[in-house]
């Protein structure tokens, strides 16, 4: 396959033991919309399950305006909003185990419109990242940015979900966790591409 904006994700579903009390927690939280879906899942997993979902916004008021909602809807903080070298972020891991990141660039207000996400991000923690970028590539997605066996980024529309790779304990220290963790996923990509597959570390990308 050519590498092309063809390949994208559209979707992530979000496997919880139960949807009703996940949908109520991510409405209060994040109130995303279709780009984030949720399935019922009881699979075995523990510890760092390889991903975390980043939203990136505008600026700090921003940031505050999601990290508060989803901590008084039962999210348990991992890394507290704070101003650092690259701008303003915090962690926050769901009642459904999910780990989620909030960040802008900006360390400054302007006043831009609060609880807005400008990009939905995946950060897979891949065992390798020349590997997977090698599947990834394969079946048609483009990169954006890269640095060698660090960290890869993919083109997306401004409609999708972006892909990055990076290593597995690189990821787990940039949300605040151990690298530790085994069973499964419990979570679906959902893709453009006519069939379905699965990538080095077991993420199942579901075409469609």
């Amino acid at each position: 396959m050519t590498t092309s904006l063809t390949s994208a994700l559209d979707s992530l579903s979000l496997g919880v033991p139960d949807v009703d009390a996940a949908r109520s927690f991510y409405d209060a939280a994040f109130g995303l919309d279709d780009r984030l879906r949720l399935h019922e899942s009881s699979a075995p997993t523990s510890g760092f399950r390889g991903f975390s979902i980043s939203l990136v916004v505008a600026e700090p008021a921003v940031v505050d305006s999601f990290l508060i909602p989803a901590i008084e809807a039962g999210a348990e903080p991992l890394k507290p909003a704070s101003k650092s070298f690259w701008g303003y972020g915090g962690v926050v891991r769901a009642p459904d185990g999910a780990i989620w990141k909030v960040a802008a660039s900006s360390k400054k207000n302007t006043g831009a419109p609060l609880r807005r996400v400008d990009d939905v991000v995946l950060l897979v923690g891949a065992a390798d990242v020349a590997a997977s970028r090698e599947f990834y590539t394969g079946h048609g997605f483009a990169v954006a940015k890269g640095f060698g066996r660090k960290y890869v980024e993919f083109a997306a529309r401004d409609d999708a979900v972006k892909l990055a790779l990076y290593g597995r304990k690189a990821a787990a220290k940039d949300a605040g966790v151990s690298a530790d963790g085994s069973g499964d996923h419990r979570l679906v990509l959902g893709w453009t591409a006519g069939t379905s597959a699965t990538d080095p570390d077991g993420f199942v990308l579901q075409a469609g």
